[in-house]
């Protein structure tokens, strides 16, 4: 499997607009962050966790042709207001582009795209979807592999990470649950959110995500979901234990197993 980082950004991005601090103005290309979403790649298959503003863009850039399906992590306008760009796969594909998630998180994606879900006076410009539940350590198959959603607590609202044999993904976490870290135990490749140095009370601070990394003992894990605030790729990375690498858009992992 290949995994690509279509985004390592929180919900503003870096730069973030209007900001002059070092990281938003650097010219490193690994300080500049689109919203956070993951491309998996395997055999003939093609899907994305999570479908935020910045997904025709990353669409663009890796030349994506078309999908099989979007994963939702959670509802956050950072994870999904990009759905609307979703139809140029579905004009391809002529066929209606399936999507998983938590039943909460599809109700309130027909709410703010309900010219997407509904069948009454349908535009005629507008993209079919193919809704798929979701539920906590129930296992779904995608392809021909199989992948276990995981529960994650962001702030208060409970959200998913997902996993598949030897990767898993997990954004935007506050605390993980003991039955999710069993889960993760031993895991070769884990991609998790670090948001800054400082205690925030929706996502993990760069200490308790690797608090968290130290007891699970992956192989090796990808930071994402970073903050302008964490500071310059270039001045972090060295900071960080030989197993743990501070991702950046576009960066790809291979998975073997």
């Amino acid at each position: 499997m290949q995994i690509t980082l279509l985004g390592t950004g929180t919900s503003q991005g870096v730069p973030v607009i209007g900001c002059g601090c070092e990281v938003c103005q650097s010219s490193h290309q690994k300080d500049k962050r689109l919203r956070s979403s993951v491309l998996l790649e395997w055999d003939d298959y093609k899907y994305v966790i999570d479908c935020g503003p910045d997904f025709r863009a990353q669409m663009l850039r890796e030349n994506i042709e078309r999908i099989n399906g979007i994963l939702f992590s959670h509802e956050h306008a950072d994870h999904s207001a990009g759905m609307d760009d979703i139809r140029p796969f579905y004009f391809k594909m002529k066929q209606a582009v399936p999507i998983y998630a938590l039943p909460g998180v599809l109700k309130d994606l027909e709410k703010r795209f309900e010219y997407i879900f509904t069948e009454k006076n349908r535009y005629p410009g507008a993209p079919k979807v193919e809704k798929h539940i979701l539920l906590p350590y129930k296992n779904f198959r995608l392809g021909n592999k199989d992948f276990v959603p995981l529960n994650i607590i962001h702030g208060n609202l409970p959200i998913l990470g997902f996993k598949t044999s030897g990767f898993a993904y997990i954004t935007d976490a506050k605390i993980v649950p003991e039955e999710t870290r069993q889960h993760l135990f031993g895991i070769d490749t884990i991609v998790v959110n670090a948001l800054h140095h400082n205690t925030h009370k929706m996502h993990m601070n760069l200490e308790e995500t690797l608090d968290f990394i130290e007891k699970i003992k992956p192989g090796k894990a990808i930071l994402t979901h970073i903050s302008h605030h964490m500071g310059k790729y270039t001045d972090i990375q060295p900071q960080l234990p030989n197993h743990v690498v501070l991702g950046y858009d576009g960066l790809k992992i291979s998975v073997d197993y």
